[in-house]
């Protein structure tokens, strides 16, 4: 049953990931499950074996968000955005007593105090810059290309490990966002049909990007982890603002010219649901 959990935590945030204006990270602190991840991902070479046994359903889930969920999460979007955005507010909403828990006891102050705000802005000013999306860049399998690909699997993997910073966004203002998800797209077919040249044509672009996404996560998981260390009221302050902000910037990418009472009854009712799913995720 645990196994089972952990793989369905790993959906939510694999799901996450691919959604710009959404951040992994976010759902990995509204799950509870935050800590444990950064802490095995810095000791797997210290632990391989029990860091290995931790990490590996939420990785499973990951893959299957992301690469079996792409097509109907593109799909839900595109027709369904204000209901479907209400869900994920919901899985946001449903962490935040676990944060909360998190900053019990702890000394905050006026560098807590900072630290939400400055956080809290963070999120929404990359939020109003997004709203000027970059034309989408043309991928090809030359060597610098596949050094650029790295570098953005380095910035995707911010929406891993840090909360509220959506990785989606920042490749959509880059112009990469599209052709990646797209490839990701490509790839599930070209899997689904096992058509080979077509699957190492999509890993061409897909490896590059992978491996900076995992370099990255390293790096960053490292700073995180010495942060809550050193200052760890202020850093969950920082996550908390960065949590907070989440809702709202959802929203602000969210076309609302067409929404109904209707949909607007469905969207609260799956914010409701959503909540429930965080609340219950977030147990052990």
């Amino acid at each position: 049953m645990r196994l089972i959990k952990d793989i369905l935590r790993g959906v939510v945030i694999g799901v996450a990931n691919i959604i710009p204006g959404v951040s992994g990270g976010t759902m990995m602190v509204s799950m509870g499950i935050y800590d444990t991840v950064i802490g095995c991902i810095n000791g797997l070479f210290k632990d391989l074996k029990r860091c290995v046994k931790t990490l590996l359903p939420y990785v499973l889930g990951m893959a299957l968000g992301i690469v079996g969920l792409s097509k109907l999460l593109t799909f839900l979007l595109a027709t369904y955005p204000l209901q479907t955005n209400l869900a994920f507010i919901g899985l946001i909403f449903g962490g935040l007593p676990a944060i909360l828990s998190q900053t019990k006891g702890d000394k905050k102050g006026l560098p807590g105090a900072v630290a939400f705000i400055a956080a809290f802005a963070l999120v929404i000013g990359l939020q109003l810059l997004g709203e000027g999306d970059g034309r989408d860049a043309a991928l090809t399998l030359s060597v610098g290309q596949v050094c650029v690909l790295f570098v953005m699997g380095v910035i995707a993997s911010a929406t891993m490990v840090i909360p509220g910073v959506s990785g989606s966004m920042m490749l959509m203002l880059l112009g990469y966002y599209n052709p990646i998800v797209g490839t990701v797209s490509r790839f599930a077919d070209a899997l689904a049909h096992l058509n080979m040249g077509e699957i190492l044509s999509c890993c061409g672009v897909l490896v590059p990007f992978g491996l900076g996404v995992v370099v990255g996560i390293f790096a960053i998981a490292r700073l995180i982890e010495t942060l809550l260390r050193r200052y760890k009221g202020p850093t969950y302050c920082a996550i908390l603002g960065l949590v907070a902000a989440s809702p709202v910037a959802i929203l602000m990418a969210t076309d609302l010219s067409g929404a109904t009472l209707l949909s607007w009854a469905a969207g609260i009712a799956l914010l409701a649901a959503g909540f429930a799913c965080a609340y219950k995720l977030g147990g052990e």
